[in-house]
């Protein structure tokens, strides 16, 4: 079973065409498949288009939102009411090709795990989208290690085994190969056809390479120090109790040799601010570290992923209480 995904957010002059496009590429490609609609919150009729699909095509599925909760909450609940071995998140702006599927799941079976579409002549417009993502698409790759063209195409097919258990919060969605990558999946990329868009609008702007920054640095912080948060919080206190003692000292030299009064100088209310920030930074690591633990042993997640066994017969603990 393929598990074709599109968040949906008014988008009602492309939704009959692009799932039209749709059926005629699976049809001819003869395997099952669905396609499962997340309508985020639309306001325009594409709820009604969408729930008439679903009366008379059975492959259609649709799931709606209460209210617009954004793309990556779209796209996780596409992931969760997938039922395909092979999940495929698209556009609902029919920007993404559907006939660029059957290659994908080729890629697939050639022993990959993720195959990552790259709009390699991508139209749209070029100070607003293509400039911007192309400076973030190299950030991320030289931060994260993940070598892609395009993180932000949401054409993409992946093995569910590698996305499950994946949670994706605020817009980390374009991050999912790098999520893909700590539970070490294959990846691969190919370059995907993009298309102008003809109905609707783009619902982002400049204020999205912000949001990229700031996503990417959770993101480094998880990869990193998910398992051991004091390490971060430790060092910026210990850094800060560093310079404490150095303004401390700083404004002592100037009180013997110079003769200059305390309370002449801010090195003191320096000093003393430096060593609160010290003592909060250790204070928040210890109890980054209870969360840590919280989380892991509360839900039963192991900190290790295990990708077979050979003649194993007992369960990990970990596991047994899943």
């Amino acid at each position: 079973m393929i598990s074709i995904t599109i968040p949906i957010y008014n988008e009602q002059g492309a939704i009959i065409p692009l799932f039209t496009k749709i059926r005629e590429v699976m049809d001819c490609f003869g395997k099952e498949y669905e396609v499962i609609f997340v309508n985020d919150g639309s306001t325009d009729q594409s709820g009604e288009i969408l729930e008439d699909l679903a009366l008379h095509y059975p492959v259609a599925k649709v799931v709606h939102f209460r209210r617009n909760f954004g793309q990556t909450a779209a796209m996780m609940a596409g992931f969760d009411y997938a039922s395909g071995e092979i999940i495929i998140p698209m556009d609902g702006d029919y920007q993404n090709d559907p006939e660029d599927i059957p290659r994908m799941l080729l890629k697939l079976d050639e022993g990959y795990d993720v195959c990552s579409g790259w709009r390699r002549d991508r139209q749209d417009n070029a100070l607003q989208r293509n400039i911007p993502s192309m400076m973030a698409n190299k950030l991320i790759s030289a931060i994260s290690g993940v070598r892609l063209h395009d993180f932000g195409c949401s054409l993409k097919a992946y093995r569910r085994d590698v996305i499950e258990g994946v949670r994706l919060y605020g817009e980390m969605h374009r991050f999912l190969p790098i999520y893909t990558k700590w539970h070490g999946a294959r990846i691969t990329e190919l370059p995907v056809n993009h298309f102008a868009r003809t109905t609707g609008h783009s619902k982002y702007g400049l204020e999205r390479v912000l949001k990229v920054i700031l996503d990417l640095m959770v993101v480094k912080f998880l990869d990193r120090h998910a398992q051991k948060p004091m390490y971060v919080f430790g060092a910026c206190g210990l850094i800060s109790l560093a310079g404490s003692l150095g303004f401390a000292c700083w404004a002592l030299a100037l009180l013997i040799w110079m003769r200059k009064p305390l309370i002449t100088t801010p090195l003191p209310l320096m000093a003393v601010f430096t060593f609160l920030m010290g003592v909060m930074s250790f204070l928040m690591g210890l109890l980054a570290e209870m969360i840590t633990r919280t989380f892991y042993e509360s839900q039963g997640k192991s900190i290790y992923l295990v990708k077979r066994t050979c003649n194993v017969i007992q369960q990990a603990p970990s596991q047994m209480s899943r």
